[in-house]
């Protein structure tokens, strides 16, 4: 039974909302700008971390948007049945910061 509770929430994410903003997972940064391949900085941080909490996507959360947080992104996108483009935009930052900061995180 508990089992299938787990599997529930995987496939339909996170069950309860979540207040964002002074207890954030995550503190790198509060702006979200479309990060892509080629992206660097704080707000690159904030989505690793943020990658590695939802996910646990085991990434080195040192700013540099390349191949493996591009695929981490894709990773993320597929289990939260958003657009797959390996992009991080307005959709992917919002589902991002619910999953990471959502009790029960990692989701897949």
């Amino acid at each position: 039974m508990v089992e299938q509770a787990r599997v529930a929430e995987k496939l339909n994410g996170p069950a309860a909302l979540v207040a964002q903003g002074p207890d954030d997972v995550c503190n790198f940064t509060d702006n979200r700008p479309t990060l892509q391949l080629g992206a660097s900085g704080a707000v690159v941080q904030q989505a690793q971390c943020y990658l590695n909490q939802a996910i646990d996507a085991g990434l080195d959360e040192d700013g540099d948007f390349g191949r493996v947080t591009q695929s981490a992104t894709r990773d993320f996108q597929r289990c939260a049945g958003i657009v797959v483009d390996g992009r991080i935009g307005a959709q992917t930052w919002s589902f991002l910061s619910f999953w990471a900061n959502a009790p029960g995180a990692p989701f897949c």
